[in-house]
């Protein structure tokens, strides 16, 4: 119960940090590549198996990592934008929700069965986005800052999905930590290119405030997938309820901490989306 536990505490830290890097001023980019070096680091610090890497590009799932490298830091960069301009719980459930695309994957791939309460899930899920989305001073949806909650839910689905589909089919038991940190790194390598393509065109300024909340969110991002990984170990616990708990209480939390100290106001429109994000998780995560 405790890795359970942690890995709550850790995802939703990640939101907190990110408001935070807003409400400083911090740099967004430059934290987020120092990040995933960190995470790469930290990933092959605590793996047990050493390879070149020669034998890392050889390795059959390297092409999934690249894809997934990319998506890494450009859903990262998005994560961050949606906490800073539509608040936490937004972030927090958008990127939540999006466990009803690696479900829809799995109908089509594993022939996996669709029932009423499958169905209802998605739909809800759908709706609690767009309600989380209203602003409360308004009671309308902000169209310039819509996409992001939207393209944070896609694009954290399509990760949970490829991540599950590349595991499952080409890594081994054995290699998850060096696939894990491979991935970390090939974002850390393309935020590089981007950073470098700004410093060539004068607009670089280091942030040293960047480097150590960088390295603060590279810690905490590597152990939320290394604790919920550790619970989902657990005998005594189904994965089905341990995925339940972890999201929910995520979405809560995060609302919770959103609410007491960056003083978020949510409307009606606003709990009732957060309910009903819930309630989907637990239809969906049940069916």
């Amino acid at each position: 119960m405790i890795y359970l536990l942690l890995s709550i505490l850790a995802s939703t830290l990640i939101f907190v940090i990110f408001t935070l890097f807003g409400k400083y001023k911090i740099n967004t980019l430059q934290a987020i590549v120092i990040n995933y070096f960190t995470a790469f680091i930290t990933g092959i610090v605590s793996s047990t198996e050493t390879l070149s890497v020669n034998e890392v590009i050889n390795k059959d799932w390297f092409y999934g990592a690249l894809f997934l490298g990319f998506l890494f830091i450009t859903i990262f960069n998005v994560m961050a934008l949606t906490a800073q301009r539509n608040g936490l719980s937004v972030a927090s459930v958008a990127s939540k929700m999006s466990v009803v695309i690696p479900i829809l994957f799995g109908l089509y791939a594993y022939n996996e069965s669709l029932s009423i309460l499958k169905t209802i899930g998605i739909l809800l899920a759908l709706f609690a986005v767009y309600l989380t989305s209203v602003k409360a001073k308004t009671g309308k949806v902000s169209l310039k800052n819509l996409w992001l909650p939207i393209l944070l839910f896609f694009g954290s689905g399509t990760i949970d999905t490829s991540i599950k589909y590349i595991e499952t089919t080409y890594v081994s038991e054995n290699g998850i930590p060096i696939f894990s940190a491979t991935i970390f790194a090939i974002a850390g390598i393309i935020g590089i290119v981007i950073i470098s393509a700004e410093a060539i065109k004068g607009k670089l300024k280091l942030d040293l405030r960047s480097v150590f909340g960088g390295i603060i969110l590279g810690i905490v991002n590597y152990y939320s997938i290394y604790m919920l990984l550790k619970a989902l170990q657990v005998d005594s616990f189904e994965s089905s309820n341990i995925f339940t708990i972890n999201n929910v209480a995520i979405v809560m939390l995060s609302t919770l901490i959103g609410l007491a100290f960056f003083k978020e106001k949510l409307s009606i429109k606003n709990w009732s989306g957060i309910a009903i994000a819930i309630l989907s998780i637990v239809l969906v995560t049940l069916a």
